[in-house]
C-alpha cells in the first residue's frame, strides 16, 4: 500500500482546522457553557441537601 508523501500535510491542516473549530465554538458558546455547569451543580446541591433532610 502506497500513502503520498503530502498525506501528512493534508492530515495536519484538517487537525488544525478542526481544532480552529472547536476553540472557537467553545469561545462563542463559553457563557452557556458555564451556565449550563453552574445549572447543573445547583441542581445537583439542591439534590443533596433535599436528601439529607
Amino acid at each position: 500500500m502506497y500513502i503520498d508523501p503530502n498525506t501528512g500535510g493534508m492530515l495536519f491542516q484538517i487537525l488544525a482546522a478542526s481544532l480552529v473549530v472547536i476553540s472557537g465554538v467553545l469561545l462563542v458558546f463559553s457563557g452557556r457553557i458555564r451556565g449550563f455547569i453552574a445549572q447543573l451543580r445547583r441542581k445537583m446541591r439542591k439534590d443533596k441537601t433535599e436528601d439529607e433532610e
